[in-house]
């Protein structure tokens, strides 16, 4: 499976960068979208830039539409709701309460899906994400979020920085700039049948692969956090690292293992 990137004529001046950080050629259009789409292998991925922002479309997955970090579009933005997040998981796993400003740093941010909610609950969410594709569709959702006068309080509290989340949290180690909260939600391969796995996931996976260093990162993170790491794992996959974690929320398909670092560090 190969990327390729599409720069419509109006965003010809982002082009020079996207290609320079993907490391990839590009290729402009001026006509509809799907024309251009269609003359790529129809088993590639495509990373279109265009008058909506970034978006990756995958062409073996017709009907999948453009999977982009969209803050207050879809699930997202049912998620966002000022009274529905008090009740999400990753905010009770994360020990997040009202009025107090948790700092969060997301080791693994993907779509941003539990950042923002986190970031809708009050935490001031710092990111990484290692795949170049996805960093580019943060920045620019974050960018696009900014300009948007519903969304600009949540985008101011949430910040892209960083490409290399091992690298990160070695740098914050013995600093002043440890956040309370780490989060670590690695790629896990779905059991499910395809059918019951959406097809934005897929896309995701498709792209980005599994995590098998996943492991490396959990200690790091018990040494950065400085009350919590909270890993978000699929309900029957086993913990990270087979460190077992001081306790766990559970879902209907997901759990959140939640490790004290001031425990963790007594084993």
């Amino acid at each position: 499976m190969a990327l390729h990137l599409l720069v419509a004529e109006s965003c010809a001046a982002q082009e020079g960068v996207l290609s320079q950080t993907l490391a990839l050629p590009s290729a402009r259009f001026s006509g509809p979208l799907k024309a251009a789409l269609n003359t790529l292998p129809q088993k590639d991925v495509a990373l279109v830039c265009d008058e909506e922002g970034l978006a990756l479309y995958a062409l073996a997955l017709p009907g999948s539409g453009p999977v982009r970090v969209a803050l207050g579009e879809g699930v997202i933005g049912w998620r966002l709701d000022a009274e529905r997040v008090r009740h999400e998981m990753i905010v009770k796993a994360c020990g997040v309460k009202p009025g107090i400003e948790t700092t969060v740093f997301d080791a693994t941010a993907g779509l941003l899906r539990d950042a923002a909610v986190l970031a809708m609950a009050g935490c001031r969410v710092s990111l990484a994400e290692r795949s170049p594709v996805i960093g580019l569709l943060i920045e620019d959702g974050l960018r696009r979020a900014a300009q948007h006068v519903h969304l600009q309080g949540l985008a101011q509290r949430l910040q892209f920085v960083s490409r290399d989340a091992l690298e990160q949290l070695q740098g914050m180690a013995d600093t002043d700039d440890r956040p309370d909260v780490v989060v670590l939600d690695p790629m896990f391969p779905h059991r499910e049948k395809s059918a019951l796995v959406k097809k934005e996931m897929q896309v995701f996976q498709a792209l980005v692969g599994e995590d098998m260093d996943a492991d490396a990162l959990l200690l790091p993170a018990l040494r950065v956090a400085r009350k919590r790491v909270v890993v978000k794992r699929p309900r029957l996959a086993p913990p990270l690292a087979g460190r077992k974690p001081d306790f766990v929320i559970e879902g209907k398909s997901g759990r959140f293992d939640v490790y004290l670092p001031a425990n963790q560090h007594k084993q």
